[in-house]
């Protein structure tokens, strides 16, 4: 998955980086691209390239892109489409400098921002419709560049608008001027929405893939454990805001007593409707749809001592059934203002840097768990990536303690054994064999 910005004044540069971003190696599922332009801003989106996006992560994706606000969605559905259909048609095709996608190129151009997801993993049913229907909470109305000039959209709800596209090849019809074609009608679609005046999102993909490449066959590797095997699942976008604060865990689980299971929420999509952020406080919320709500609180301020700002949490609230639990963490979360905050633990039950502070019943048997966690507020690094980090564990960790304690343990049994060494004496008087023998008289 690559997140290209397509702003370059040359077509041609243009296109060779989209086309470099959609030709990263994947492995052999049934895959769909997804191309996302904005009038707005779009929240950034750039792992690693051949990286095969879930639907859990699109999911979480299109809810921090369009789950905050109201937002008007073109969605350009092609019955189907692969990322070899744009590196096929997508360069000189024809007589067409550019090949069959001009307009698709000038509106990535154009944009203010832009995405692209080479490779949405497909099992079969139409995902993203669905996730944009349950994200702007409204059905999807199918226009065309007629019927969109005609439409009345209003500006204060969301809109989700349908164009449907053909894919396939006649008999008088070759496939590249079926996708030009369809290219054409994207074009017609764009300028009926931009001479309406609404700011809109636009949203390019396929119903399912148009070429499925089988899997090569890979030797089964043994089951035990790997040294420095890593865990592919843990490949998750952080959760951003507004491009102002940014939060990322491997897991953020909760636990209403010791005996009860643990939850972890990293595995649920939230929204973040409530978040805000300015410069002196942030607040990022995830509202999950199983019932909880986690929230974190930070403030930024100067502090005349150290003569430089820092921003710290102050708060860690969890609601639940009515029920809110809050835990403190300004005296042991904390970073200077310009980085980022990182543990591999944040707990409040064990080396505790959140300390429960609520006023509930059962404020003390609430558990939270955070681990590998990292958390910025303000200062993003261009508003896409975490600044440096200050981690929480400091220099003198038990393993150093430990080390210095054993070296000097062992400095001291060295220096008493010089000293005991020095303090040996010669004899001042020895036997002569030459000489009269010592004769020790005898008494009786």
């Amino acid at each position: 998955m690559a997140g290209p910005r397509c702003g370059s004044p040359k077509r041609s540069t243009v296109f060779t980086v989209f086309f470099l971003a959609f030709v990263a190696p994947g492995s052999g599922t049934a895959q769909v691209p997804v191309l996302m332009w904005s009038s707005g801003r779009l929240p950034p989106a750039s792992p690693a390239a051949g990286h095969i996006t879930s639907h859990d992560q699109l999911a979480a994706y299109l809810h921090s892109a369009f789950g905050s606000a109201p937002h008007t969605v073109l969605l350009f559905l092609q019955d189907k489409l692969s990322k070899d259909d744009f590196t096929v048609f997508g360069g000189v095709y024809g007589d067409q400098q550019g090949g069959a996608f001009q307009n698709l190129q000038a509106a990535l151009r154009s944009s203010s921002s832009s995405v692209t997801l080479p490779s949405l993993a497909w099992s079969g049913s139409a995902s993203v419709p669905s996730l944009l229907q349950e994200t702007l909470g409204v059905p999807p109305v199918r226009v065309d560049a007629a019927a969109l000039s005609r439409l009345a959209l209003n500006a204060s709800v969301s809109n989700l608008l349908l164009v449907g596209l053909p894919y396939g090849a006649g008999a008088q019809t070759s496939l590249g001027e079926v996708l030009h074609a369809n290219d054409v009608i994207i074009g017609e679609v764009l300028r009926a929405a931009a001479l309406k005046g609404l700011p809109f999102s636009a949203v390019l993909t396929g119903l399912r893939p148009s070429r499925v490449i089988p899997e090569a066959s890979v030797p089964r590797r043994p089951g035990g454990r790997a040294l420095l095997q890593l865990d592919q699942s843990e490949d998750r976008p952080p959760i951003t805001y507004n491009s102002c604060i940014m939060l990322w865990a491997r897991r953020l689980a909760v636990s209403p007593s010791r005996a009860a299971p643990w939850i972890d929420l990293r595995n649920q999509t939230a929204s973040l409707d409530g978040s805000v952020c300015n410069g002196t406080r942030s607040r990022l919320v995830l509202n999950y749809a199983s019932g909880y709500l986690l929230s974190f609180d930070m403030t930024q301020r100067f502090y005349p001592v150290s003569g430089r700002r820092w921003f710290t949490l102050d708060t860690v609230q969890l609601q639940t059934n009515g029920d809110a639990v809050t835990f403190s963490g300004g005296r042991g979360i904390y970073a200077p203002a310009e980085y980022s905050f990182h543990c591999e633990s944040v707990t409040s039950f064990r080396d505790a840097l959140l300390v429960p502070s609520g006023s509930a019943q059962n404020s003390s048997e609430w558990r939270l768990e955070f681990t590998d966690f990292q958390i910025q507020g303000f200062g993003l690094d261009n508003g896409t990536r975490f600044s440096y980090a200050s981690d929480c564990a400091g220099f003198f960790t038990p393993g150093v303690w430990m080390a210095l304690l054993t070296s000097l343990l062992l400095l001291l049994v060295l220096v008493f054994g010089l000293h005991m060494i020095l303090q040996l004496n010669t004899m001042d008087r020895f036997d002569d064999p030459k000489g009269a023998a010592i004769s020790v008289p005898q008494t009786e």
